[in-house]
C-alpha cells in the first residue's frame, strides 16, 4: 500500500472513497436533524391563531425562512436518494463530489433560513430596531464560524 497523493494516508482510492463517504454521512447526520426541526417549526407556524397578526414584512421573512429551511432541507437530504439510485454502479467518487456540493448549499440555505428565523421572532417580539441588530450578530456569527475561518485555514493550507 502506498501513500495517497492529496491525503497522505496510506489507503487505496476505494478506501478514500468509503472513508470520504463515511465523513459525510456523519456531518449529514449532524445538520439534517437542525434543518427538519426548523422546517417542522415553520410549517405550523401559520396555523397559530396569533399568525393573523403579523406585518407584512413579517408575513414575507416568514415564507422567505420556510423557502429557505424547504431548500435546506432538499438539499441535505438529496445525497440519500443519489446513493440508493446509483447503489451498486460504482459511482462512489461522483457521489461524494456531487453531495458535497448539495452540503454546502444545503448548510448555507440552513444559516440563511435560521437568520430569518431569529429575524422574524425578534421583529415579532421586540420591533424593527433590535431586529435589526440580533438578525446582523446573527448573519455574521455564521458567516464567521461557517465560512470565514474554514475558507482562511484552507487558503493558509493551500498556499
Amino acid at each position: 500500500m502506498q501513500q495517497h497523493p492529496e491525503t497522505g494516508r496510506e489507503e487505496t482510492e476505494e478506501e478514500r472513497l468509503d472513508r470520504n463517504l463515511v465523513e459525510l454521512l456523519g456531518e449529514l447526520r449532524v445538520a439534517l436533524p437542525g434543518v427538519q426541526v426548523l422546517f417542522a417549526f415553520l410549517l405550523v407556524v401559520p396555523f397559530n391563531p396569533a399568525f393573523t397578526r403579523v406585518t407584512p414584512f413579517q408575513e414575507k421573512t416568514y415564507y422567505a425562512t420556510l423557502l429557505l429551511s424547504a431548500g435546506a432541507s432538499a438539499c441535505l437530504i438529496a445525497p440519500s436518494i443519489h446513493h440508493r439510485i446509483t447503489f451498486r454502479r460504482q459511482d462512489k467518487g461522483f457521489l461524494i463530489e456531487i453531495s458535497n456540493r448539495m452540503m454546502i448549499v444545503g448548510m448555507t440555505l440552513l444559516a440563511l433560513a435560521m437568520t430569518g428565523a431569529v429575524m422574524l421572532v425578534t421583529d415579532v417580539l421586540f420591533g424593527t430596531a433590535l431586529t435589526a441588530i440580533a438578525t446582523g450578530l446573527v448573519a455574521a456569527l455564521f458567516a464567521l464560524l461557517w465560512y470565514v475561518v474554514p475558507l482562511r485555514r484552507r487558503t493558509q493550507l493551500d498556499g
